[in-house]
């Protein structure tokens, strides 16, 4: 019974035994030990133009609400809305009655006054006369020389009142006060307007057009030099980018620089002006205005897809020759030389296309990784030759 139980142990021993052997053949080699494939690019500096991009808002030179500095009805409407107007054309026209009736009694009042007037010229020319050969009182003709004096301030007054009448007579028709772009009567024919209070309409300069952004304040002295250079340069220093993505086909310049800086943002705004001949830019239009860099020294500039982003930093991937140690230690020559992948941490500038300009971190001449990065960890052993890749060394 006993070498039953042995022979039956041995058995199973001899089966788990020949399991655990079969097992170990199947184990994969482990996939640390495998270089992955990389392509890489040879670190130089060079001379990048790119553009700084601001948000911008479309807004006219000139703006300003039409009201009426008299009451009445409006009588006439003499525009097509959204039409562009010449300065001094015929907008609206408002009940004129009052206004000309005021005319008509202002100016009646003049001819009684020019007439009291004569009267009070002719009495004192006789007075003055009979005066002179001691033949009247002094006593009238002083009160002859006082009622021409009030005669004349009388008419002196009539004319004024004349000249207001007339003045409330033109306000009842009101023109545009400049060349521009007339947007949607808020009035209709028969509404009656209040002095000074209800809007008629806005008009706003349409030719040329200016775009506003907001700058740091820190780069006030840059856009001082641009504010110079963009009235000599060739071309343009500012591109505007329209809602749809599409590029302005007109060069803009700065119009001028605000007096100064906004305490609570930081920001100080900016105003370009750009012509406007086709009526391509509305007045509250957002867009993005790009302002050329003026910075001529080189700079180092990568792909943007050799860049690793982690946890909000930035690092890129250096190829480095390093030694792999043999398993007999005391034969130098049995070490071999491998390609591994050196993580090193860059600060990012501009981004240019689908390249970035590196502040710091690397040096020119260096090989980074352009392809195969998201394989990789710091020290991971690398081989040339990333399917899809461009060869070792290429630029852009």
């Amino acid at each position: 019974m006993i070498r039953s139980f042995r022979h039956i142990s041995l058995i199973i021993s001899g089966a788990i035994f020949f399991c655990s052997c079969g097992e170990q053949k199947k184990v994969a080699p482990n996939p640390a030990n495998m270089p992955v494939p990389v392509n890489l690019a040879k670190v130089s500096s060079e001379r990048a133009m790119y553009y700084d991009k601001f948000p911008g808002t479309v807004v006219p030179l000139m703006q300003v609400d039409i009201r009426s500095v008299v009451e009445g009805y409006v009588t006439g409407i003499y525009f097509k809305e959204g039409e562009h107007v010449k300065k001094g054309q015929k907008l609206y026209s408002i009940d004129d009655r009052k206004f000309q009736a005021s005319v008509n009694a202002s100016e009646a009042n003049v001819r009684v006054a020019e007439s009291n007037m004569e009267q009070a010229q002719k009495d004192a020319d006789r007075y003055i006369y009979l005066n002179q050969h001691e033949a009247v009182a002094r006593q009238i003709l002083d009160h002859a020389m006082t009622t021409l004096q009030n005669a004349k301030n009388q008419l002196t007054s009539a004319k004024q009142d004349l000249e207001k009448a007339k003045t409330d007579l033109g306000y009842s028709v009101i023109h545009a006060p400049f060349d521009g772009t007339i947007g949607i009567s808020q009035v209709k024919t028969g509404n009656i307007v209040n002095v000074g209070q209800t809007i008629l309409n806005t008009i706003s300069t349409d030719d040329p057009m200016a775009v506003e952004i907001a700058v740091n304040e820190k780069q006030i002295p840059r856009f001082i030099k641009l504010q110079q250079l963009s009235h000599e340069a060739a071309d343009s220093l500012f591109t505007l980018v329209l809602p749809d993505g599409s590029v302005y086909n007109k060069n803009g310049a700065i119009s001028f620089i605000d007096r100064g800086v906004n305490p609570q943002t930081g920001t100080i705004i900016v105003r370009l002006s750009f012509l406007n001949a086709g009526s391509l830019l509305r007045s509250g239009m957002s867009c993005s205005v790009k302002v050329r860099s003026e910075d001529t020294s080189k700079q180092i500039v990568i792909p943007s897809k050799a860049i690793v982003e982690q946890m909000g930093e930035y690092f890129v991937y250096v190829a480095r020759d390093t030694l792999i140690p043999s398993a007999d230690t005391t034969n130098k020559v049995a070490q071999k030389s491998a390609l591994h992948a050196m993580q090193k941490k860059v600060v990012q500038g501009q981004t240019i296309a689908d390249h970035v300009i590196i502040k710091s971190g690397l040096t020119g001449g260096e090989d980074i990784i352009v392809d195969g990065v998201q394989k990789l960890h710091d020290g991971s052993l690398i081989s040339i030759g990333a399917p899809g890749g461009a060869p070792k060394g290429s630029g852009h």
